[in-house]
């Protein structure tokens, strides 16, 4: 297992402060247009992923394109998560794009020159598991909402009576993120290290 500080999959995200006290009411419905097209992503993701899981299984190698292709789809994701109900820290609406930087949440992965030709077999289920159990605590299930949400809901009803959002929640609601898109990067086969159990 990698320490934190050293993980290869690596988000940020940046409060951007004075926030709007009332436009998270209505962010689920300006990212409906992102929420189509991740949705294709996905699709296209999800089949491309099982190109990747055999090029790993053969070769020991994740084919490059792919790779870009899976981050760029792990970023845009996170990016809509923190405008909306993932965290609510930024009222600058998220880009149209696989490309980093220029946003106040960003995620990166050091590409692998090597990965495990056996553990792909077993790594993105049957060793996740611990992990998938404490990331639907945080994220909630395809029917509800997590941890992660309630506590972004709790501050923004903070920031709708105070003008602030607190920064204590903020950085916790960030710890659970990161944590969150390590096992999502780990699931994607981004690396053969376990992801740290850890907010860092």
């Amino acid at each position: 297992m990698s320490d934190a500080r050293t993980y290869p999959i690596r988000i940020t995200g940046e409060l951007n402060q004075p926030l709007s006290r009332g436009l998270w009411l209505i962010k689920w419905l300006l990212a409906i247009p992102h929420f189509i097209v991740l949705a294709v992503l996905y699709f296209a993701a999800f089949f491309t992923w099982i190109g990747t899981f055999f090029g790993i299984l053969f070769t020991g190698k994740y084919p490059r394109t792919l790779f870009d292709f899976h981050v760029g789809v792990l970023r845009w994701t996170w990016r809509v998560a923190f405008y909306s109900y993932s965290a609510l820290a930024t009222d600058k609406y998220p880009p149209f794009s696989f490309e980093p930087g220029g946003y106040p949440a960003d995620l990166s992965v050091n590409y692998p020159e090597r990965l495990s030709q056996g553990l792909v077999l077993i790594k993105w289920w049957l060793l996740v598991i611990p992990q998938a159990i404490i990331v639907s605590i945080f994220q909630g299930g395809s029917n509800s909402s997590g941890l992660v949400q309630l506590l972004s809901l709790i501050s923004a009803v903070m920031l709708l009576f105070t003008g602030k959002y607190p920064v204590d929640l903020f950085n916790l609601i960030m710890g659970f993120n990161r944590w969150s898109m390590r096992v999502y990067g780990y699931m994607l086969l981004f690396t053969d290290d376990y992801p740290p159990f850890s907010l860092d």
